[in-house]
């Protein structure tokens, strides 16, 4: 007789922990998923709105930052309603009734973080929000759905009113994009020493162009990558003029146009997209290295240069 009692007291207190899920499926938030699953490019679109979101928010042409940990707080805060708008402005939606878009035929707020959780309003409460989480450092985001109940969210809230979802809720989120691949920030991933050269005080702005290029080769840099360390307008032409100024050091800046894409490939490079550049430094190549990966420019054989090649000037025209 214990025993059983002891079994239905168990039972009981794991049904009092036990969340309380909506009975029946949610249709609405089925629409909302099913819509955004029929998107074309969903993960590099959204990969891109928030690339976009980001480094329009830290602004480095002007203010030369790269890093989101440099924000004031108001930009902080001010990130999200940006991945709002661009996010409205890539998927061409409408705004909703009470909340931030029109999907499906459904009202849905927009939620971001860059940290470890969403906090969420009390009028969101009873809707479907659009969960998005992007960390530049790990170059990944996360877009998911969560219709707001009070058994998913933790009982403490900020000075606003505002909670975060508890690891029921954190559960109950439909992923749209479970793990997506946020666009580079190349500046991020330099070593600090490498940055610090690239930065250095009296440096002018074409000067650290070229030490960008110099010390970043063989990835993809974007435009907004260049016009941070410039901190100047037009960086086709500080690319251009570094690769006039790099030429003898035997490196070159490959773009989208031209021979560059077949340039990339025949030497194993990333093929630039439009507004980015790939650098490298090649050597001449020889009969006797004809294995090595190789690229014909000028009635020359370059391939990527290595340890105990010969140094060589770039070409003058590719």
């Amino acid at each position: 007789m214990e025993d059983s009692l002891f079994s239905r007291d168990i039972a009981a207190a794991q049904a009092i922990a036990k969340p309380k899920r909506p009975p029946n499926p949610d249709t609405d938030l089925i629409d909302v998923h099913k819509w955004f699953r029929m998107q074309p490019n969903l993960e590099v679109r959204f990969g891109q709105t928030l690339r976009q979101s980001i480094d329009e928010v830290l602004d480095g042409q002007r203010t030369g930052r790269f890093n989101m940990k440099d924000l004031e707080k108001t930009e902080k805060t001010y990130l999200g309603t940006k991945v709002e708008i661009i996010t409205r402005a890539e998927f061409e939606l409408g705004r909703g009734n009470k909340m931030d878009f029109s999907i499906a035929g459904h009202d849905v707020d927009s939620k971001f973080t860059s940290g470890d959780n969403w906090t969420i309003p009390r009028e969101a409460d009873g809707h479907i929000c659009l969960l998005i989480k992007a960390s530049d450092h790990k170059a990944s985001y996360q877009v998911g759905l969560l219709r707001i109940h009070d058994d998913f969210l933790n009982l403490g809230a900020n000075r606003d009113g505002k909670r975060t979802p508890s690891a029921a809720g954190r559960d109950a989120i439909e992923w749209i994009i479970p793990e997506g691949k946020l666009p580079e920030n190349i500046l991020l991933t330099l070593s600090e020493q490498d940055r610090e050269a690239i930065f250095k005080t009296g440096l002018s702005g074409q000067s650290r162009t070229n030490e960008l290029f110099r010390r970043v080769q063989g990835r993809s840099v974007n435009r907004n990558t260049v016009l941070t360390v410039a901190r100047q307008d037009d960086s086709p032409k500080r690319v251009r003029d570094a690769r006039h100024h790099l030429r003898s050091a035997g490196i070159m800046i490959l773009g989208h146009q031209k021979q560059h894409p077949y340039i990339a490939r025949d030497l194993g490079l990333r093929v630039p997209e439009k507004g980015s550049w790939v650098a490298v430094r090649v050597a001449h190549l020889d009969n006797t290295q004809s294995a090595r990966r190789s690229t014909r420019i000028s009635g020359q054989d370059y391939a990527v240069w290595k340890e105990g090649d010969r140094p060589v000037p770039a070409p003058a025209e590719y």
